[in-house]
């Protein structure tokens, strides 16, 4: 079965200065930033969209694995964050993105251990992994 393609439009909403309304299909969504950013926290941030983005391609991806396979895999979830660091040559500066999974169910340790590996097969972390080319250009008048 293909995947559902949908665009993602995001139009700026009354709620001044940084509010976004996040329409996705028939989805709508908010977005903005915190107060301590200058926002008004209507919505998640656009980090925290791409944080839940992640966390939720994870929980699936573990579940599609896990039932593919029958492991008792009871149910996942998973917290994430992203922060800023060096990178290894001490110069440059790299998105470090950390998660803590949480599997529950009758696991032994060899099936937790793949599990955590497949975790980095999620096609998210695979995309946030590699270097992006972002194309952009202007609708016309």
């Amino acid at each position: 079965m293909a995947a559902l393609k949908r665009s993602v439009v995001v139009a700026e909403s009354a709620d001044k200065p940084y509010g976004q309304f996040v329409t996705i299909g028939p989805h709508t969504m908010r977005a903005d930033e915190a107060d301590a950013l200058g926002g008004h926290d209507t919505g998640p941030s656009p980090y925290e969209y791409v944080l839940a983005g992640l966390g939720a391609c994870t929980a699936m991806t573990l579940r599609m694995y896990a039932d593919r396979h029958n492991l008792p895999l009871e149910k996942t979830s998973v917290e994430v964050w992203h922060k800023i660091a060096v990178s290894s040559d001490g110069n440059t500066q790299v998105d470090r993105f950390e998660r803590i999974i949480r599997l529950q169910g009758e696991l032994s340790d060899q099936q937790r251990a793949h599990l955590l590996e497949i975790a980095d097969r999620c096609p998210v972390s695979q995309t946030l992994q590699r270097s992006s080319v972002i194309v952009s250009s202007l609708a016309g008048p």
